[in-house]
């Protein structure tokens, strides 16, 4: 499903898109177009893109294409999806710990709408770390 999101070429390009949207988070999958974990979360995020396209703009990034935010950001991770709100790094509780990003495959679409809703709403009300809407503390334990 990657092939149908927008792709981000260069650390100038990512940097672009962050910049200059003003009204809208700015999600950005960092990983690899092949890898399993990413491909869920691709799929998740392009089935959402239409739903969500009044108060969000998805990206992915190859991370091995575009090492520039690898150290910054963090990303040793297979996948991580994070949030931009006016060029700021919007944090979310989802409590795991790691409030930077999410780095798991969310497959259900109505759970990745309503954190990105939340993600929107913190950050227009200018938050910088927002509280997730279900905790994903103990997801492994299905």
């Amino acid at each position: 499903m990657s092939y149908f999101l927008v792709h981000l070429q260069s650390g100038w390009h990512v940097d672009q898109a962050i910049l200059s949207e003003e009204d809208r988070v700015v999600v950005i999958r960092f990983g690899h177009d092949h890898d399993p974990t990413c491909m869920a979360m691709d799929e998740t995020l392009y089935n959402i893109t239409e739903r969500v396209k009044n108060f969000a703009v998805i990206y992915v990034v190859d991370i091995t294409q575009v090492p520039d935010f690898n150290k910054m950001y963090e990303l040793y991770d297979q996948c991580s999806v994070m949030f931009f709100f006016r060029n700021k790094h919007i944090m979310i509780d989802l409590g795991t710990g790691n409030n930077n990003k999410i780095n798991w495959a969310i497959e259900n679409k109505q759970e990745m709408i309503d954190i990105i809703e939340v993600v929107y709403r913190g950050a227009s009300k200018g938050r910088g770390l927002v509280m997730s809407p279900k905790d994903y503390s103990t997801r492994h334990n299905r």
